[in-house]
């Protein structure tokens, strides 16, 4: 059941990368927040910002990466300030983490076992013999057949769908109240993909706990998600609910994003597409970064950046919705 106070708040988050040709601003100024028992969907071209904000929320950016402005306060507590030892403690016991590939969360040398009891054990107060069973029950939460006998085997005599479900068990191991799942079905087949995303929605709804998903797929989000938030080049396009933003997109770049899925029952040549591409960090346009793409854009998107203003159920990162401009959904 959703609260009326966030889980997780990022408040106006920028992540830059110091170098010897200057500073560059990966994230700029994002912002938004995820309720107990909700799932957030993060979507966006490759090198929006989506995978980088997730590692700034559970602390694992790689250096010389680094937060340099707004905070992140997890129930309250501000933790983008937390040293290591702190930041560990609350990675995997009340923030839970899902990767693309299954393979580079998982040690090749223990057996799943081992891997869930620990981590169990790291962040609970149970014995042994508690965690095994916590473990086999995480298992078969998680549709892994003969849980009780496959807790011994390794990583590599799991199917890859197989090896997914059990980072899922890991993620949950320790009961956290977030999950930050980063493209978790991508590796995956069609079916297999479904499978993970109804077992997702399963345990977070059942669970309470909060996830924000990470994908670039819009089929993902709209299957899964109750809200979703559009990164371009660092910045936040477009949010609001899951419905709202694929039926009636309220920024261009969302437009284009809807536009690009194919329609299985219109027989075409050719997809439709975006032109251009993503801009550079040492080559983001002055005013709305989105301005060369844009098929909509005027004097104004070039000189001037815009905030997020309200765009009916959304809120869009354009000027076409501001009071001045005129308002109304893209098409």
């Amino acid at each position: 059941m959703k609260t009326a106070h966030p889980l997780l708040q990022v408040q106006n988050l920028v992540v830059e990368f110091p170098g010897r040709r200057g500073t560059l601003r990966a994230l700029d100024d994002i912002s938004f927040s995820i309720a107990p028992g909700e799932i957030l969907g993060v979507v966006g071209e490759s090198g929006a910002g989506k995978s980088l904000t997730g590692a700034a929320i559970i602390g694992l950016l790689e250096p010389p990466g680094r937060i340099a402005g707004g905070q992140i306060l997890l129930q309250g507590e501000r933790i983008d300030q937390l040293d290591h030892a702190r930041m560990r403690h609350i990675r995997g016991r009340r923030i839970g983490a899902i990767f693309q590939d299954p393979l580079t969360s998982l040690n090749p040398l223990y057996t799943i076992g081992r891997q869930l009891t620990e981590t169990i054990r790291t962040h609970l107060p149970v014995t042994e013999a508690e965690a095994r069973r916590r473990a086999i029950g995480l298992l078969e939460d998680t549709g892994i057949p003969g849980a009780a006998q496959r807790i011994d085997h390794y990583p590599h005599q799991f199917s890859g769908g197989m090896r997914q479900r059990v980072v899922i068990a890991l993620a949950l191991a320790a009961e956290p109240m977030l999950i930050v799942a980063d493209e978790p079905t991508t590796a995956l087949d069609v079916s297999i993909q479904a499978q993970i995303i109804t077992l997702l929605k399963r345990l977070c709804h059942e669970r309470g706990a909060a996830v924000m998903l990470i994908t670039h797929d819009m089929g993902v989000i709209a299957e899964t998600c109750d809200r979703v938030a559009v990164l371009y080049a660092g910045r936040v396009a477009e949010i609001g609910p899951v419905h709202e933003v694929i039926h009636a997109p309220a920024h261009p770049y969302t437009g284009g994003l809807m536009a690009a899925i194919p329609d299985m029952t219109i027989e075409r040549e050719r997809l439709n597409q975006i032109d251009g591409a993503m801009p550079r960090l040492n080559a983001i346009p002055a005013g709305c970064a989105y301005n060369p793409r844009c098929p909509r854009a005027f004097d104004r998107c070039a000189r001037e950046r815009p905030d997020l203003i309200d765009a009916g159920a959304t809120r869009a990162a354009c000027w076409l919705h501001d009071a001045t401009q005129g308002a109304g959904a893209v098409a």
